[in-house]
């Protein structure tokens, strides 16, 4: 049975901050630590936890390493899933290189774009290919998930190309709803920067 979408979103959250534990030399954490951390509570933590088969102890909490390992073995799965990353601007050349390497299951397998002077250029190991290539290219790298970070007004056209691929996830940059058509089964996940820089303004003004 699947996770639901914000379970899967926190355990993400909490693998990242038990990562920054364990290099700080930290062997044992407990979920009220977590939760503080996340603005969570630790009722919330727990459940999580357990539903992912795995619990810790009144006396010790977590074991860091333990919980790190099971929260992967949860999230990754057992197969590696490579990634497109389309629009090669100052955002898609800045996830390529923040995000490529950091995940053994998760890998940046290609860019795509239309401007002639990107094209053929190598970003952190990952090559741009021009976007008339995109479907051949994901067959031939095995591409499952698409980040989209090219201009809003081409966004859909785009994905009409991507779900027509057999494309299986998109994680949308753009400010644009994606249409999917109801028969396709593709996971989209859209990051709305401007909301989110506007929630945080709200609270600032809230908090004032």
């Amino acid at each position: 049975m699947a996770l639901p979408p914000k379970t899967v979103e926190r355990l993400s959250q909490y693998r990242r901050i038990l990562y920054n534990n364990l290099n700080k030399g930290k062997d044992n954490i407990y979920s009220h630590e977590l939760a503080s951390q996340l603005q969570l509570t630790p009722v919330q933590v727990r459940r999580d936890i357990m539903l992912i088969g795995y619990s810790g102890t009144q006396r010790k909490g977590y074991l860091v390493e333990d919980l790190i390992t099971r929260i992967g073995k949860v999230l990754d799965g057992n197969q590696k899933l490579n990634t497109a990353t389309i629009g090669i601007g100052h955002l898609g050349k800045a996830i390529i290189t923040y995000f490529n390497g950091k995940r053994t299951k998760l890998d940046i397998a290609a860019a795509f774009d239309v401007d002639e002077n990107k094209i053929n250029r190598v970003i952190a190991d990952v090559k741009c290919y021009h976007i008339n290539e995109l479907c051949n290219k994901i067959k031939e790298l095995n591409i499952s998930i698409a980040i989209l970070t090219l201009s809003p007004e081409h966004a859909q056209e785009i994905t009409d190309k991507l779900v027509v691929c057999g494309i299986k996830g998109i994680l949308n940059f753009t400010s644009v709803p994606l249409n999917i058509p109801d028969n396709v089964n593709i996971y989209v996940e859209d990051y709305d920067m401007i909301t989110s820089l506007e929630k945080v303004a709200y609270f600032v003004n809230h908090n004032d």
